[in-house]
Parts: C-alpha cells; structure tokens; sequence
C-alpha cells in the first residue's frame, strides 16, 4: 500500500529543486539568499535530500536516558536527604560533586546502590578515598569523573605534578571501574566552536589512550555540555561517536560510548533569566535525540543562585516532562534518516577529525596545550561570538534582543556569576568557562 501510494509521485532531483527555488527567488542570487556559513565552517542548505545521506552509522545507548540530580556535598546529612528526594520524585541518577572527602556511608545511606546510577565528580584527586568508595558501592553503575588532563587545561595546574598525576590515576583506573572521564563541556562553556570541540575531546582522549594503553578504554566516559544550536548540538553527539569508534578501532576496539550530558552555562543570562528555562528545555532535546545516556539538567539560576529547591525541582520536572508527557522515552534513534542531520554530523566529523589529526602530527593535546595553541584557538571563537553577540547576529532573548524594560538588574548575587580572576602562577595558560553575555552584564552592573 505504502509503494502504490509513492508510486503516484515521481522523484525529483536536486537541481529540479534548486531550479525551482531559484525561479520562486525572483531575480535575488540562490547562494547569497539562502545559504548560510556557521562558525564549524559548515554551509547550510535550504533543503536536502537522500543524496546527502551518508553511510557513517551511530550507535547509541539501547535503554532509555537516565534523569540525574546534581548535588553539592557539603553537609552528608543534607545531600543524602536531597538525592533521597530526587530519587523519590522522578531521578534514576544522582551526581555528587565535592571539594573534599566526605562520609560516604553516612550520604550514600538509604539509596539503591546496585540500581541507582551514581556519579561522583571530585575537584581533587585521592586514590585511597576513591578505590574505597567503589568498593563501599561495589557496582558497575558507578562512574567517577576523574579528570586530571581537564583539570590542567582548566586550573593551569597539575592536582600534584604530571608523574605523580598519572600515577594515582593509574591507581584508581587498577582498583575501579568507570575511573576516566573526558570533559567536553569545558571547551563547550570557555566558548570553543562545535568541530573544537569534538577534536579537542578526541585528542584528550587519545593521551589517556596513549599513556594507559587500550586497556582503559573500557573505563573511560565523557562529560559533554550543549547549547541551544539545536539540530547542530543534536549531531555533535552523534559525530562523537563516530569519531570515537573511529579512533578505538585504531586500537583493535569496539567499545560503547557512555556519555553524560549537561546544558551550557555559556548562552544563560542575568537578564531576563526565566528565559534560561526555555534555552535548557531545547538544550535537553538535543541532549536526548542525540543519544546521551545520562542528561544532568541546570537550574535557571544555578550560576548566581545557590541550590534550591524551587530551581532543581523546575529542572528535573523539565526532563520528566519531556521523557513521560511529550513520551521521549526510547528516543536514541529518532533522528536517523533525517537527511539534514546526517548531513551536519557527517560535516562535523569530518572537520573535527582534520584537526585531530593536526593535533596529533604536532605532537599531541597535551604539548599543544602547554604551548598554549589550544587556548588561543578557543579565544578566537570567543572573540568571534563577542562581536556577533555585540552585532546582534548571536542573539539572546532578553538580553540583546527584545530586552524586558522593566526588568530590574541584579546587584546582589549568592554566587558571584562572572568569572573569577585568579592571582597564581600556573603552568599553562587556563582555559576559563565564561558566558557570552558577562561583559555585558558585568559593565551595567558596576
């Protein structure tokens, strides 16, 4: 029935196509109309067909998306009462991030430990406090987001030394499981274009792979971050997983990708703020149709208000919404035969795999990163984006378009929202997470 029905149409090429949209154009050129160049290089079409189909195939998680809390530990009591909660009311996940070691047995009392999916996310580094927690739990669901490379390319600095570095980290990744993750959203949130992105988490990846062997593979997640680029955020995550079964096969493997993902803080605003809720919903979108596997949802207020409960409820009821209401809940392949993204991610991988393989010859991520290259690449897109946010072509409802006049300006913060400048000698040259409204905010705040 489907066939007799097509049947009645005849195909119709491209440049039937094309001929016909230059003719509706009357006169105005097809190219300068209608086309258009993003910041990743990649020209964008005003249509496309199964002639831009490719043969590049992505495999994503086969369960559904996990729903995560986040939550601070400061007081054990209280975040263990807060991930109780969130389990209660619709979580399957919780992320612990801590500045220190804490009691584990008093936060993670109470909870599920063999079917609650657990990440712990430790702005230092302790191998001892680790490999005992992992036995405390004793469960493959538990992923620890250690980073060491991240934090060099985030802080200027080693948690130690490189040598002792790896060296407890080798310790955790023989004692653990799920003990490397590689943090995309850094490059995502200091401002680096989609195609850096993907290449520069690549290239990060590959010196955990070159240092441990393939052996810590298997091991190894990845913390990605996206913004509200919809359909380009989408593929992102798609081309990833190709770039990386890409590289694994170079090691002779075929390993799943687990990738946990949050919205960006780059594109969030003190103006207009509530406007953050609708930039995270659309964030979350791309984050599910682009096969993720855990998403971690961001409070409207969570970069100058402390967590609270009215915000991380209104987060997570946004993934529930979007996984029970709008019934997304076995979307990883909802995308697939979607000419325009295939398209776009094949682009994308393509362009990131460019610069890997420039990375590569030059000696590495980390070379380049200490000589500063890496840092600077980002800081043109960054420079790039200020002037298309100061012009209007980047644009942020609220802020510099259709600005609520009303609005009162904040002058108080519980969390300072900028960025911090920091008075200490480093290695390497930092790499910031800034949003691209600050300056802006920050001038009309003073």
């Amino acid at each position: 029935m489907t066939k007799f029905l097509f049947d009645e149409f005849h195909k119709i090429s491209p440049a039937a196509w094309k001929q016909k949209i230059q003719f509706d154009l009357k006169g105005d050129d097809y190219n300068d109309t209608l086309l258009w160049k993003t910041n990743e290089g990649i020209v964008v079409k005003p249509f496309y067909t199964s002639e831009d189909r490719t043969n590049l195939t992505t495999k994503s998680s086969q369960k559904d998306f996990n729903i995560c809390q986040s939550i601070f530990v400061d007081d054990e009591k209280i975040a263990n009462s807060l991930a109780i909660d969130a389990l209660n009311r619709g979580a399957n996940s919780v992320q612990f991030k801590a500045n220190s070691t804490f009691n584990y047995a008093i936060l993670l009392r109470n909870i599920n430990l063999k079917n609650t999916i657990l990440y712990f996310n430790f702005s230092f580094l302790d191998a001892n406090f680790t490999i005992e927690l992992s036995k405390h739990i004793n469960s493959q669901n538990t992923y620890f987001q250690v980073d060491i490379i991240g934090n060099l390319a985030e802080t200027g600095n080693w948690f130690y030394n490189l040598k002792n570095d790896f060296s407890i980290l080798e310790n955790i990744v023989n004692n653990t499981t799920n003990s490397i993750s590689v943090s995309l959203d850094l490059y995502q949130n200091s401002g680096a274009s989609i195609t850096q992105q993907l290449a520069y988490t690549l290239a990060h990846a590959n010196e955990y792979l070159n240092y441990f062997g393939s052996k810590v593979a298997s091991r190894m997640h990845f913390i990605f971050s996206v913004g509200t680029n919809y359909f380009f955020e989408i593929s992102k995550i798609r081309a990833f997983r190709i770039l990386w079964k890409s590289l694994l096969r170079e090691y002779s493997l075929n390993n799943n990708t687990h990738i946990f993902t949050t919205p960006t803080l780059r594109n969030k605003t003190l103006k207009d703020y509530n406007v953050n809720m609708l930039r995270t919903t659309s964030e979350c979108m791309s984050a599910i149709f682009g096969g993720s596997n855990t998403i971690a949802n961001v409070a409207y207020d969570a970069f100058f208000q402390k967590s609270n409960e009215f915000g991380e409820r209104i987060s997570r009821n946004q993934l529930l919404i979007l996984k029970e209401e709008c019934q997304f809940e076995s979307p990883q392949n909802y995308a697939n035969g979607s000419y325009y993204i295939e398209s776009i991610t094949h682009q994308l991988a393509e362009n990131a795999l460019f610069i890997f393989k420039e990375i590569e010859n030059s000696g590495g991520f980390l070379k380049q990163l200490k000589s500063g290259k890496i840092q600077e690449k980002i800081k043109q897109n960054v420079l790039k984006e200020n002037n298309q946010f100061l012009n209007k072509e980047l644009v942020l409802v609220g802020t510099n378009y259709l600005q609520n006049k009303k609005e009162s300006h904040h002058s108080k913060f519980e969390l300072y929202p900028f960025v911090k400048e920091r008075n200490i000698k480093t290695l390497i040259p930092p790499i910031n997470r800034n949003r691209i409204s600050e300056l802006d905010e920050k001038n009309k705040s003073l």
